[in-house]
């Protein structure tokens, strides 16, 4: 599965190059992480709980930096094993450079492949999976940065609704 995006952070590249380096952001960032530590150089040791589908698993692996370039570039690649869940891996080759506002535009390219059960999911499934992952990941940095978006309360108005009303257009 391959993804490319964009993503508007109100920091500088600098800002948000050393925060991708940090274990703490890290594992704020990632959902579902239980746990990291490490460094960017020696690279980082992670444990994840992920649900997907019907399989929820625990993985425990490993996450590097590599093609380092402070503060224009920077490749994160990770890799667990899920026990019988599997394994999932992926990377993403993320470009930082300032943006119009003054702030950063960081730019992502996210590879991932699973095996085992999950792979047994089909393809949908797992792409859908891991375009949330990625896209939450990089929502958790922004988040970081800006604090958690404004809440829009037409989208509460809605969700209290019953799904017959919001379907049907009454209350």
């Amino acid at each position: 599965m391959q993804l490319s995006d964009t993503r508007e952070i109100q920091a500088s590249p600098a800002e948000v190059y050393s925060a991708l380096l940090d274990p703490e952001v890290l594992k704020a960032c990632i959902s579902g992480a239980q746990g990291i530590t490490g460094d960017p150089t020696e690279g980082y040791h992670a444990t994840v709980v992920q649900k997907v589908g019907p399989v929820k698993a625990t993985f425990k692996g490993t996450v590097t930096m590599s093609d380092m370039v402070e503060p224009e570039r920077l490749t994160i690649a990770g890799e667990g094993k899920g026990g019988a869940a599997g394994f999932a891996k992926g990377s993403a080759n993320v470009s930082f450079g300032p943006s119009e506002s003054g702030g950063t535009l960081l730019i992502y390219d996210v590879d991932a492949k699973v095996g085992g059960k999950l792979a047994q999911l089909g393809s949908r499934l797992i792409d859908g999976f891991a375009k949330k992952m990625a896209d939450q990941f990089f929502a958790n940095l922004q988040e970081h940065f800006e604090g958690p978006p404004p809440e829009d309360d037409d989208a509460e108005e809605e969700t209290k609704k019953g799904w017959l009303g919001r379907l049907t257009g009454r209350d």
